[in-house]
């Protein structure tokens, strides 16, 4: 007989240890995996052969009626379905609970973006008033032209970085290197800030503060959220904004979806496939605004 907690402890072990998932999604997994064990407390469910599809179903019903998202809600339900099945693989249990319980349908928001004449606007500001511009415009450059999250772009060391090939190595989401190109028009951005760092060793951060240090997320977040509040009247203000607007305007412009999914270091297709509609959206917006028969 295997208990509850003892299973959580091993799954969580063998995801950081084996599958050498990112420290940010282990931390929201086991937060997952606290809220369910609490649960099974209250109902006096120590082991993982008293955990049933129907007391799964019950956990997800508490959670709709609590209101909570619905994203929410189906990330909890994946973090689960991994450990069944784990818990399934490793004989703890004769099937898995998990298996047949379906996503909650959800009402998928469409990301914000913002223009590419924004982006230029900011730069402009930039060299006016910001302490740091060759900072903040490299920043603003790789979050957009290379379609990165904040901890990829935070965790780039300068020899991830090659200029003469314009590429970029970045380390994604479950510890998975990928290859981003860097665009023509990125490079002189890239290199004025190159020349103001001096030589920065190989193996050293590439984006520093004033003092040398490695930039953190929540600086990259302060410094987007200024600018952004600048130029944008968007509701959301975050770093991933920049590449929303970058997926968005790769297929405005006729890019394979399959090579955006690649450029944005995506699991699935499905993934990618938010942005088309957000393309569509935009269509339709454009059309509205300026075609005689709208």
């Amino acid at each position: 007989m295997m208990k509850i907690k003892q299973a959580a402890d091993e799954f969580l072990e063998e995801i950081k240890s084996v599958k050498r998932y990112s420290p940010n999604t282990i931390k929201s997994y086991s937060e997952d995996i606290c809220d369910f064990l609490k649960y099974c407390e209250v109902y006096s469910k120590l082991l993982v052969q008293d955990v049933s599809e129907r007391f799964l179903k019950s956990f997800f019903m508490e959670l709709n009626e609590k209101k909570l998202e619905k994203r929410s809600i189906s990330r909890k339900l994946s973090t689960l379905r991994g450990m069944f099945k784990f818990c399934y693989q490793r004989n703890y249990i004769r099937s898995n609970p998990s298996a047949s319980i379906s996503n909650p349908k959800s009402n998928r928001k469409l990301p914000e973006v913002i223009s590419t004449e924004s982006i230029l606007d900011i730069y402009n500001l930039a060299d006016n008033d910001d302490k740091d511009p060759e900072l903040l415009k490299v920043v603003f450059e790789l979050l957009y032209g290379c379609a990165l999250r904040v901890s990829e772009l935070c965790n780039l060391n300068r020899s991830d970085l090659d200029i003469n090939e314009k590429i970029l190595k970045v380390l994604g989401k479950g510890s998975k290197m990928r290859i981003v190109p860097v665009g023509g028009k990125s490079i002189p951005v890239i290199n004025d800030y190159l020349k103001v760092k001096g030589n920065i060793l190989f193996n050293s951060p590439l984006l520093t503060d004033k003092n040398g240090n490695r930039i953190y997320p929540r600086l990259v977040h302060r410094m987007v959220s200024k600018y952004l509040s600048k130029v944008s009247d968007i509701n959301k203000k975050s770093p991933h904004i920049l590449r929303h607007s970058a997926a968005t305007h790769m297929l405005d412009r006729g890019a394979d979806l399959r090579a955006v999914k690649e450029i944005l270091g995506h699991e699935n297709l499905s993934t990618t496939q938010i942005y088309t509609h957000v393309s569509i959206e935009r269509l339709k917006s454009t059309y509205k605004k300026a075609h005689p028969k709208s």
